[in-house]
């Protein structure tokens, strides 16, 4: 007889999930995606249903990786939302399945699953594509993103300085106060990026607020929002002079912005340099944009899944 499905909090996935063991899961998923051959790997893009009365939209993310016996989909709304609204920007919910019988298996606060596999996803970029001895780090944003960006790179990496922008100098101020280490709250997104060696974009900006004329060379960005095709963060500039990594090519060339309307070239999915199939140009001004997988979802519910039946 079939079970009911459990359901997990967001405190729940909180206290489940841990960078240690997410990473090492995210970067042998994405590798498995890029790899040669039939991966055993289904993901379609990201399926959008808009949501016009509310400046929305619903993505509907499914996912099954055949030899994990993951079956897994979930379901985000988010919103092109004013800068001053209270209202948030994102909702998401996990549905984990049994792939032989089809039934839900466990339904999951996609919260908290969302803000840390991004993160761990981005900090995967940066272990391979930031410079070498990078000191400065550069958060553009101060929502959950945000916060789980500074957490994960500053666990993983070792930064002197650690700087944040907002559209408001009070929320950079709050961000600075909210986070045990020190934070310098910057004025401008050109204060904040000035010789920055890592820049983390988790705006919810629709047109381009990161030009290439402030990076410093061999810079690595990684860019999380503008998640639609007529959304930027980046301008051409940056893009264009930037070697330009992806999660997915697929996703990329139909959902990304950044990449479409600058017209810049993509050099290689994050999977492929893991994979050794691709180099990482460290030594280069480097892009990673970041879309979100369904197969990111999997693999952080199935190991929050996992976690709590153990």
């Amino acid at each position: 007889m079939e079970s009911p499905p459990v359901f997990i909090s967001g405190d729940e996935v909180k206290r489940l999930l841990r960078y240690a063991d997410l990473i090492p899961r995210l970067e042998a998923a994405l590798a498995v995606l890029s790899g040669p051959g039939d991966s055993g790997v289904v993901q379609p893009v990201r399926s959008i249903i808009p949501l016009r009365n509310h400046n929305g939209f619903m993505g509907l993310m499914p996912a099954y990786m055949e030899a994990e016996g993951i079956l897994c989909t979930k379901m985000v709304c988010f919103y092109k939302r004013g800068a001053d609204s209270a209202l948030p920007s994102t909702q998401a919910t996990v549905l984990l399945l049994d792939p032989e019988y089809g039934n839900v298996k466990a339904i999951i606060d996609g919260h908290v699953i969302t803000d840390m596999r991004t993160a761990a996803t981005s900090a995967i970029s940066a272990k391979y594509l930031m410079p070498a001895q990078a000191e400065v780090l550069a958060i553009l944003g101060t929502g959950r993103q945000a916060l789980s960006h500074y957490n994960v790179f500053t666990e993983i990496f070792s930064f002197k300085e650690v700087r944040v922008w907002s559209r408001t100098m009070e929320r950079a101020e709050a961000f600075s106060r909210s986070v045990a280490g020190p934070v310098k709250a910057c004025v401008s997104v050109e204060e904040a990026v000035k010789d920055a060696d890592a820049i983390v974009t988790v705006t919810r900006s629709t047109e381009p607020i990161l030009f290439g004329k402030w990076i410093k060379p061999g810079a690595h960005v990684a860019a999380v929002g503008a998640c639609r095709p007529d959304w930027r963060e980046m301008d051409d500039a940056l893009m264009r002079e930037a070697v330009v990594y992806v999660d997915s090519r697929e996703s990329a060339t139909v959902e990304s912005g950044d990449v479409i309307l600058s017209g810049a070239p993509v050099f290689a999915e994050l999977g492929e340099v893991l994979n050794q199939t691709r180099p990482a140009l460290r030594e280069k001004t480097t892009v990673f944009k970041s879309l979100g997988l369904g197969i990111e979802d999997a693999v952080s519910a199935k190991l929050v899944f996992d976690q709590w039946e153990a």
